[in-house]
């Protein structure tokens, strides 16, 4: 028999007091009843006695203090998950908003989860293919990580989301790939493109999408994310499924964090986010990996735009702590014009060395990805040379180093958001680029692969 209260204390915001509860757990979800015979929902933040605060999923407005009567549900936010969600278009609290019919739930599942237990962990170590070259030859993903991309406000990373959604795989395994894709405070806008670019490619029937718009209520957008890594961990241990999970934006997540932390008038942290930010992060990005002795896996790729291009922001800094690497998006990249605006010096992937080489990736990987790298560096640094000393000052090999540099920018990281290329291509394209350098520079790859893979370039 589920109780009903009457001792609504005070409500403030989108917080509520009620008094005189009992056997009332935190994370429990309740509804209230207005006068009126509406209900809305809101679920207990704290338990202090015999007093329940609880937040408001819905506007406080109307809420008559005498006449509103209170019932808890015994239970937090559930999702009902079944292989069905795959093609569907969800709220941020999992209700279909696509037209189409409700789910027929196998099963509900809390949202919070259980973290994964650190000794049941597989190591990450296969290739995940995104089509982008920039990540997959560089600054590669592994089946099983965590690897966000830092953008700005005003950087397309939306459309950098949705290509990797539409393209990513694992080689080399029969189970199959899904993406569940979580839009996190975002506008009408936003939520149509990625509809409209799913549905359009036909990415659409491997993906689950969940989308909060910036209408919504703060509660909802702290719940969004944790409904998508309910239904990734479904599909993925529980049907052995390949999932990836792409959560944008996590800095609206931890804005709605930060306002529900304010209305409970806690003591705030850095720039005025909780101090249990990093916490509240860990507890999402930490549902990700592999299992022992099961065949699917949650890769994840949080997208978190900087608040004015700093990635010393307590949101960058805290993910960047917890993840294995970031992806970084460059503003003058994109003022050049090179979609996607990917800085591949600063970025980095941890997790690189596991996923490339041979029976992975190919044998010439590793070396070509560090002479690449080592050649664009220098490349950059003689342009800037070339910037306050003039062309005369610069060796001829520097000029080789700075052509290198720009055709790099050009050919390798700019190859705009409908190509989508295969690791051999990635990896052919590197060694068409290094041949503008002469053999004798490339020092960072052994001298058998420079004999293998050289000749195929002058042979074209």
């Amino acid at each position: 028999m589920i109780k009903e209260y009457r001792t609504i204390q005070e409500v403030a915001g989108p917080l509520m007091l009620v008094r005189e509860v009992d056997n009332v757990t935190y994370d429990e979800l309740g509804e209230i009843e207005l006068p009126s015979g509406e209900r809305r929902r809101c679920k207990v933040l704290e338990v202090n006695g015999n007093n329940a605060l609880v937040q408001l999923f819905e506007s406080s407005a109307g809420i008559n203090l005498q006449g509103s009567k209170v019932r808890f549900l015994g239970h937090g936010i559930e999702f009902g998950v079944s292989i069905d969600m795959l093609g569907r278009v969800f709220d941020g609290l999992g209700n279909p908003i696509d037209g189409g019919p409700e789910i027929l739930a196998e099963k509900r599942m809390n949202i919070n989860g259980t973290p994964m237990n650190p000794a049941a962990r597989d190591y990450p170590s296969e290739f995940v293919q995104t089509g982008v070259s920039a990540i997959d030859g560089l600054n590669t993903l592994v089946r099983g990580q965590k690897l966000p991309i830092f953008s700005g406000s005003g950087l397309p990373h939306a459309d950098l989301a949705a290509q990797i959604a539409r393209q990513a795989k694992v080689l080399g395994t029969d189970s199959k790939f899904a993406v569940v894709f979580a839009a996190v405070g975002i506008t009408f806008e936003e939520a149509d493109f990625f509809i409209t670019d799913f549905k359009r490619t036909g990415a659409i029937d491997r993906t689950v999408l969940f989308m909060n718009l910036a209408n919504d209520p703060a509660i909802e957008r702290i719940a969004t994310p944790r409904m998508a890594l309910t239904a990734a961990e479904y599909l993925a241990f529980e049907k052995g499924m390949q999932v990836l999970v792409i959560i944008t934006d996590i800095t609206n997540y931890a804005e709605a964090l930060r306002e529900v932390s304010a209305a409970r008038k806690e003591v705030p942290g850095r720039r005025g986010y909780p101090g249990y930010l990093y916490t509240d992060l860990a507890t999402m990005y930490e549902r990700a990996g592999r299992r022992l002795e099961n065949d699917g896996s949650i890769t994840m790729i949080p997208i978190l735009s900087m608040p004015e291009d700093d990635k010393t922001h307590p949101i960058p800094d805290l993910t960047g702590y917890i993840t294995e690497g970031q992806i970084i998006l460059s503003r003058e990249l994109y003022r050049k014009g090179l979609k996607p605006p990917i800085d591949v010096l600063p970025s980095l992937s941890r997790l690189k060395d596991k996923g490339t080489g041979e029976g992975k990736t190919r044998e010439d990987h590793s070396g070509t990805m560090n002479q690449l790298f080592a050649a664009y560096a220098r490349g950059k640094d003689a342009k800037e040379l070339m910037t306050i000393l003039g062309e005369a000052a610069l060796t001829d090999i520097d000029k080789l180093y700075a052509k290198f540099a720009d055709e790099f920018e050009l050919k390798y990281v700019s190859q705009g958001y409908d190509t989508n290329r295969t690791i051999e291509e990635t990896l052919d394209l590197g060694w068409e680029l290094l041949s503008i350098l002469p053999k004798n520079e490339l020092k960072r790859i052994k001298p058998e692969m420079i004999e293998k893979y050289w000749p195929l370039k002058e042979s074209k």
